[in-house]
């Protein structure tokens, strides 16, 4: 029996009701309810960072994750896809987002399929998502859904976001029932850089657990690298 598929919800909004979280929860509940049509058992949790923004603050200065903090960047670690959103403003990604982000390891999310997502006061910041949001996701190696979600104030009328919505999670619902991700991960993981000792699940935390037959663990010994390098 297939264990439940894990969405975790990163969402960067500040306000009160924030559109930023309701994006998020319209995404979420479309992917929720495309899997358990699927026969797929799927939970999903939170991650709200307005309520952790000074803990991120110094986390960011100490270069070390207070608890809070800690605890959000596991929860990303354990999902099994993730659902990020956030304000834009002045052209921009929220400072916010990006400082949780910055903590993050750069292994810890591989393979890992996304639904990006951004609302804003105007249009003018559609492409942001995919200028900015889409670009840190590829740098960390997980796997953006190909249809981003935007929202402006004139969107949440108007069905073509309906469809838009309905269109991302069916591509994020058929990423994780085929646990892609996992077979990514399975066949080339020790293809990546990785942090010892890091938050990511399949981290090395031992010495046992290191392989030191790797090129760059045998030149590093001492040895030579398979590639020959004369002329």
């Amino acid at each position: 029996m297939t264990k439940p598929i894990n969405v975790v919800v990163v969402s960067a909004g500040v306000s009160d009701p924030s559109t930023t979280r309701m994006l998020a929860e319209r995404a979420t509940a479309a992917v929720m309810d495309r899997l358990r049509a699927s026969g797929e058992e799927v939970t999903a949790s939170f991650v709200d960072l307005a309520g952790m923004a000074a803990d991120i603050g110094r986390s960011i200065v100490s270069a070390d994750p207070v608890k809070s903090v800690q605890r959000a960047i596991e929860q990303v670690g354990a999902a099994d896809g993730l659902v990020v959103a956030t304000p834009v403003y002045k052209a921009g990604i929220s400072g916010l987002f990006k400082s949780f982000a910055d903590l993050l390891d750069n292994d810890l999310i591989v393979a890992k399929p996304v639904i990006l997502s951004a609302t804003a006061g105007t249009a003018r910041h559609a492409m942001v998502v995919d200028e900015q949001l889409r670009p840190l996701f590829a740098f960390m190696r997980a796997m953006p859904v190909p249809t981003s979600l935007f929202a402006a104030p004139e969107d949440w009328a108007d069905p073509a976001l309906g469809k838009r919505i309905d269109r991302a999670a069916v591509e994020f619902a058929e990423l994780t029932r085929a646990r892609v991700g996992e077979a990514i991960t399975d066949a080339a993981w020790k293809g990546y850089q990785h942090t010892f000792n890091g938050n990511a699940t399949r981290a090395e935390k031992s010495v046992e657990d290191l392989d030191f037959d790797t090129r760059l663990m045998r030149l590093a010994a001492g040895g030579q690298s398979l590639v020959d390098t004369r002329r």
